[in-house]
């Protein structure tokens, strides 16, 4: 068997791929944050958490390769390579970048057929999502909360997905920002002003609230309010750049979209 053999996955979504490409002897370690798939914790030690890592821990486990994401762990990675280990930094913030992601992992393990079908399998389901956006009456404003104290935006492929399955994201003009720090609203009154049809809650590693949203002051006056179109998807299911952001967070987004687009045909037949 050619390529490495002991691969220590610090983010979620790299070990969802190997799994996918049935690459799953491979892993040496995970992060805890993993979800995709359940059984990945039953079956790997957890060796660091996602912004922080015990480096002894990680050498413990005696990788050869140690897959990374972002300047989030940029700290980890540093001391990683300092040891004498080999690093791959992964940085997708797209859904092409998901997909590319996806393609070099194969070709780092020698599974690019595998990879390819993955790939055209996540492509099929953006391609019919996006086809189904076309019977919507038309595109609802979209207001996805990554966050509430203080409140937070979605972030790149968020905001693409919210597109694809036939929406307008509320605060596009923030979701190419890569620190979440630049997607923050500051005046919660602006979400007011942007009358968003649809509000999505997937507050990162907590349950989303819904009356808390139903009593921040003046929101009673937003459409999606008045409507009850207020959602929760789960963070692991959208916000971790992998397969399950397309394959469940998509198709979320496109069913929540789609039952406000049969309400709006329903209320629009009887008025």
């Amino acid at each position: 068997m050619s390529g490495p053999q002991r691969i220590a996955c610090l983010s979620a979504e790299t070990t969802e791929v190997l799994y996918l490409l049935n690459q799953q002897h491979r892993i040496a370690g995970i992060s805890g944050f993993s979800t995709h798939p359940a059984r990945a914790k039953r079956e790997k030690p957890k060796i660091a958490a996602f912004s922080s890592a015990n480096i002894e821990k990680i050498l413990a486990v005696e990788p050869d390769l140690v897959l990374a994401f972002s300047n989030l762990q940029a700290d980890i990675v540093a001391s990683l390579v300092k040891a004498g280990l080999e690093v791959h930094v992964f940085n997708q913030r797209s859904i092409d970048g998901i997909l590319d992601m996806i393609l070099t992992l194969g070709q780092l393990v020698h599974a690019q057929a595998e990879a390819q079908a993955l790939v055209t399998e996540l492509q099929t389901v953006i391609d019919q999502v996006t086809a189904q956006a076309e019977f919507l009456p038309r595109a609802p404003k979209v207001y996805f909360e990554e966050w509430n104290q203080p409140l937070i935006s979605g972030i790149g492929w968020v905001s693409e997905m919210i597109t694809l399955a036939g929406g307008i994201d509320c605060f596009a003009e923030l979701a190419s920002a890569q620190s979440a720090k630049q997607r923050v609203i500051a005046d919660p009154d602006e979400v007011i002003r942007r009358q968003p049809d649809i509000i999505i809650g997937s507050w990162c590693g907590k349950k989303f609230q819904p009356e808390q949203v139903l009593a921040r002051p003046g929101w009673g006056e937003i459409p999606a309010v008045q409507a009850g179109q207020i959602h929760e998807i789960k963070s692991a299911d959208i916000l971790q750049p992998g397969p399950a952001a397309i394959r469940l967070g998509l198709k979320a987004l496109q069913s929540i979209i789609q039952r406000w687009g049969v309400q709006q045909a329903h209320s629009k037949h009887w008025s």
